[in-house]
């Protein structure tokens, strides 16, 4: 079953902007639509699980800083 709305020329040029080549209008519609916002996740962690999660990013950020600078030691080496 489908349904027709209307769009005003700029919704639709926004809307057509976001098309790929094999989408349909529904499928840009419902691809668009699932996308979720990080909004979402205000209060889903309490503080601690927050902090905990900030933690753990901010050491494999530096871990991963790390191993790039000694990818890049070894190949000013080789």
């Amino acid at each position: 079953m489908s349904k027709s709305i209307r769009l005003s020329e700029e919704a639709y040029d926004r809307l057509a902007a976001h098309k790929r080549d094999d989408e349909t209008f529904s499928d840009v519609v419902l691809r668009l639509a699932g996308e979720r916002s990080l909004l979402e996740l205000a209060g889903v962690l309490s503080d601690d699980e927050a902090d905990a999660l900030r933690e753990a990013v901010e050491e494999r950020r530096d871990r991963r800083a790390a191993e790039l600078e000694d990818a890049a030691d070894r190949l000013r080496e080789a």
